[in-house]
């Protein structure tokens, strides 16, 4: 599932894209994607709308529409948000090949050049794309998901703060301090703190993968419970939260099964992991083995050499 990073990634290209476009039709395929509303209703609902902002909650984007109404849309599992500046433009998507060696065939000599060309190409539409928007300047956005687990929905401003409410503290606003943090952990002294920061009720969007990063940074081992985990260590997970976070999003987000940025590129992040998805491999920190073990019904990578 895309987290913090990714979100906040799709978030900042969505707003430059999309803010001052109007919406000339939306086509909805999957009725269930945009329950309770039927597709013709979806349509009506939408178009003619100006798109006046695009902001985050969580993990979930929220596209002000003009009339004070907004779109909330979640990613899920796998979905997708791509953008084509015009109609009929081909997006090129998957990860960069790293420099290769040819042979030119004007003066034979081997020369290196930089393929930044993507190893994945693929139309739009196609089978995966659940939802079209058509914008009145040619433009569109198709909203893609392999297993058709995300979903959108149009809520007024009492729909908007209900979303707010519901959820937990947004660890890059000022709110998130360290002491917040503290009072968070101090809430469940029994739970393992790898579940604490992955449950959106107390803080939201760390996710799987950053979780297992910012423990990894913090020399904490996901499986410490809250009561047995000092001031000066919630002070220094804290600080790696907020550092992990901000890095991954400078990168673009992590490409870990079908994400992908708005422009159909991977992100950039997944080089810079240091224990997710690295079970049996060697820390980069220490001479231990990543391990991966099952914790609430997800897996937790860690090394146990340096991660006490």
């Amino acid at each position: 599932m895309p987290e913090l990073p990714e979100v906040e990634t799709i978030r900042k290209e969505l707003k430059t894209a999309l803010v001052g476009k109007t919406i000339k039709s939306v086509e909805a395929k999957v009725p269930k994607l945009i329950k309770p509303l039927s597709a013709a209703a979806f349509n009506n609902a939408l178009k003619g709308r100006n798109i006046a902002d695009v902001l985050r909650r969580a993990k979930i984007i929220v596209i002000k529409l003009s009339d004070s109404k907004y779109l909330i849309v979640h990613l899920k599992m796998t979905g997708q948000l791509i953008y084509v500046p015009q109609s009929g433009k081909i997006i090129s998507g998957g990860h960069a090949n790293p420099l290769l060696v040819h042979q030119d065939p004007e003066d034979n000599k081997k020369i290196l050049r930089d393929q930044f060309s993507f190893a994945m190409n693929f139309e739009l539409p196609n089978k995966f794309t659940h939802i079209i928007f058509d914008f009145t300047d040619g433009s569109k956005l198709f909203y893609n998901d392999l297993r058709k687990f995300g979903w959108m929905k149009i809520v007024d401003q009492a729909g908007l703060n209900k979303l707010h409410d519901e959820l937990g503290v947004e660890p890059l606003e000022r709110e998130f301090t360290w002491e917040k943090l503290k009072s968070i952990i101090n809430r469940y002294p029994n739970r393992k703190i790898k579940q604490i920061l992955m449950d959106p009720a107390l803080l939201v969007g760390v996710g799987n993968i950053y979780s297992d990063e910012s423990c990894f940074c913090a020399s904490l081992n996901p499986f410490r419970i809250g009561k047995k985990i000092k001031d000066a260590e919630i002070i220094k997970l804290y600080s790696c939260i907020i550092r992990i976070l901000k890095l991954a999003i400078a990168k673009g987000g992590t490409s870990a099964d079908t994400y992908l940025q708005l422009s159909g590129k991977p992100g950039g992040f997944a080089p810079l992991l240091k224990v997710y998805g690295r079970e049996g491999e060697r820390c980069k920190r220490c001479s231990g083995i990543v391990e991966r073990k099952k914790i609430g019904g997800r897996s937790a990578h860690f090394c146990p050499k340096c991660q006490k």
